[in-house]
């Protein structure tokens, strides 16, 4: 009785979620890739998946597709839980009344899909662990899922390798190498595949290049700022005009907050693309000069991405529709911040910016009380759920070289590891074997 009240509970929190955020909520990001999707035309500078995907299915479809796999996930959980009791009807309750359930879901943004792809390949592949007559079908939905996710984050391969581990380790001794492998060539070869298909429809713009040199000249401005010592030898000879901007605008504009002030107010734009390659020798350069200086700007970034503690400086979550002019003309689209948005921002969301329900190291600390758990335990199903959160953590690892804003959702996929490696725990609460 217990499992399916939950799944009611999971089920009434999909359609509430659907209902009151329809058609989605909708920024500048979110209307650039929906353009791009409509014109087939994918600059690169945001991974091209989300494009395409925003293309076949409109803003309305893909927010399905994301509510969809983030309730999947606790669904399938649920379902594969031997004797769920009254613990995960409570678990179910909290997880819809979360605004990372209730509101993010229906937020078009590719880090909430990398988020919902994970945990929803994880779940698969605990799944596959526990329910042999089954496990080709929980592998292949696991193999679509977990390659879903490497292809909507830039940095989101770093999660490959710790599924293709955490199903080895789930799996018989004798199979163990074998359905590893197999699995991470699985993943491999389908995000390739369809990465190169989605190139075929690329612009040919430098979007990633663009995006890489936007990270050394915040890194150079931010050891700048720190340390006045800093100084741009090669640029003086090789790019003299974007040394000159640097030198005057570059300390003064960097902030851990974000990278926008000095990409959007120095006028470096257009030395962007003739400086790459001296940014990216002095960038490389500064670091062997001053590593220190660059570790301690790399932490204060991650901070303030991690931390959650500047909301008023660091986008937390949308609501409605707002975006550029001419792209939002290209869709028909109208900005929308109706009384529904407003309700969702005031009354639901906004109240909860500052409290751990929105604070990544919360979700963090609860994530480590899981692995603690699931370590102790050790059953297949835990070691694959242990993966979630150690690749989780991984990803997260990697904003310390890459950090360039403190938006909250770079890291949503902490949040959601988090409670959905609690709500396994909740859905098969049992104390662990006694040894013999």
């Amino acid at each position: 009785m217990q499992r399916w009240i939950a799944t009611a509970v999971l089920a009434a929190g999909l359609a509430a979620t659907l209902a009151v955020n329809w058609p989605g909520h909708l920024e500048f990001d979110s209307i650039m890739q929906l353009a791009e999707g409509v014109t087939e035309r994918y600059s690169n500078w945001h991974p091209p998946v989300m494009s395409w995907l925003l293309g076949v299915l409109g803003a309305g479809g893909f927010i399905v597709l994301d509510a969809a796999t983030a309730y999947g996930a606790l669904l399938a959980l649920l379902w594969r839980a031997e004797r769920p009791g009254w613990l995960v009807v409570v678990a179910a309750a909290i997880a819809v009344a979360l605004p990372q359930y209730f509101l993010f879901q229906a937020i078009v943004w590719k880090d909430v899909l990398f988020a919902d792809a994970c945990v929803m390949g994880f779940a698969c592949l605990a799944c596959a662990a526990t329910q042999e007559e089954r496990r080709m079908f929980w592998l292949a939905a696991a193999t679509i899922f977990v390659s879903l996710a490497v292809l909507a984050r830039q940095n989101g391969f770093v999660i490959l390798p710790l599924a293709a581990i955490a199903l080895a380790l789930a799996m018989p001794r004798g199979r163990r190498l074998a359905l590893g492998a197999s699995f991470f060539a699985a993943c491999a070869v389908l995000a390739l595949g369809a990465n190169a298909l989605l190139q075929l429809r690329a612009t040919g713009a430098l979007g990633a290049t663009e995006q890489m040199e936007d990270l050394q000249l915040y890194d150079l401005a931010g050891m700048m700022q720190r340390d006045p010592a800093v100084t741009l030898p090669i640029l003086d000879r090789d790019a003299p005009a974007m040394a000159r901007l640097m030198r005057a605008k570059g300390a003064a504009l960097y902030t851990p907050a974000a990278h926008d002030p000095l990409a959007d107010k120095s006028g470096m734009k257009d030395l962007v693309i003739p400086s790459m390659d001296a940014v990216k020798r002095q960038w490389r350069a500064a670091i062997l000069a001053h590593p220190l200086d660059y570790l301690a700007v790399r932490a204060a970034d991650f901070w303030w991405v991690f931390g959650s503690t500047h909301a008023d400086q660091c986008m937390t979550y949308v609501t409605g529709v707002d975006g550029p002019p001419g792209p939002m003309r290209l869709l028909n689209l109208k900005t929308r911040y109706d009384d529904r948005d407003n309700v969702l921002d005031d009354d639901y969301a906004g109240p909860l910016i500052g409290t751990p329900v929105l604070s990544h190291p919360f979700f963090a600390a609860i994530g480590l009380i899981c692995l603690v758990i699931l370590a102790r335990r050790r059953r297949p199903a835990d070691i694959v759920l242990a993966g979630l959160l150690a690749a989780a953590a991984l990803y997260t690892a990697s904003y310390f070289v890459i950090a360039l804003a403190c938006e909250y959702r770079y890291l949503f996929v902490i949040d959601l590891a988090a409670i959905t490696a609690a709500f396994y725990l909740a859905a098969d609460f049992r104390p662990p074997a006694r040894s013999a």
